[in-house]
């Protein structure tokens, strides 16, 4: 049920962790976050998927996308498959495996980063569930102070990290906002209500280019579909397929 793509997992004088891996944003610039310490060294990232979508849960980002991704960020990546409509005692189950081949791979792992931006609750779940599994959690990007978003937009942006919006909840975001690009117009054209980053499930992500990839990824936008009439979702495909 997991994978790598390949990439060896290197040792290091800093602490090895794995990164939790959306293949949006917020993961992304977490990487950046952790590759600019001297105290953790990301040793490979760990993704959920979707059986029978073949993409990532969530985000809706296609798996070989995902691998280019992960090739890209010189990082091999664990994968944790659960089924259509799972529930949590499913995704936990499939999670906790992907961890376990990890440290299969790297006897010792046992620390884990994820790019939570502010959102106290799911940080507390996350906290009890590594718990469970004896593992140690670290947020590097996780700030409640006010306009925290807001910055951390501005950074992403001014540090070259590029992005496009690949599912809106329509209960939260005008649809038509699902493909654009997340850039200074988007910022600029979100409804007040809209956290910046989209942290409150407004939108969700597909990063491309930014100083975390050896190289930007070249994608085809595709067709937008609505599921389960609230979320919608914009296709991407990479350019070279």
């Amino acid at each position: 049920m997991t994978a790598t793509s390949g990439i060896a997992i290197d040792g290091g004088a800093r602490t090895p962790c794995l990164l939790s891996w959306s293949g949006g944003k917020d993961a992304a610039w977490a990487l950046r976050t952790l590759r600019a310490r001297d105290d953790f060294e990301v040793v490979g990232l760990v993704t959920t998927l979707t059986e029978g979508y073949e993409r990532i849960a969530m985000q809706g980002i296609r798996r070989d996308i995902l691998h280019a991704q992960a090739e890209a960020c010189g990082l091999p990546v664990f994968e944790a498959w659960m089924p259509q409509r799972a529930d949590n005692a499913a995704y936990e189950a499939s999670y906790a495996a992907a961890l376990a081949e990890a440290q299969r791979h790297r006897p010792g792992l046992r620390d884990i980063a994820f790019g939570d931006l502010f959102l106290a609750d799911i940080r507390a779940y996350r906290e009890a569930l590594c718990a469970r599994h004896g593992w140690t959690p670290h947020f590097p990007i996780f700030d409640a102070a006010p306009g925290h978003t807001t910055r951390v937009a501005r950074a992403m942006l001014d540090a070259g990290l590029r992005a496009a919006l690949t599912c809106v909840d329509n209960a939260q975001l005008d649809a038509g906002f699902s493909g654009r690009a997340f850039d200074d117009a988007l910022l600029a054209d979100l409804p007040p209500n809209c956290d910046p980053c989209g942290e409150n499930g407004e939108f969700h992500t597909l990063a491309y280019a930014g100083p975390m990839f050896a190289a930007p990824l070249s994608l085809h936008r595709g067709e937008s579909v609505l599921r389960d009439d609230r979320f919608v979702y914009t296709d991407f495909s990479l350019a070279s397929r």
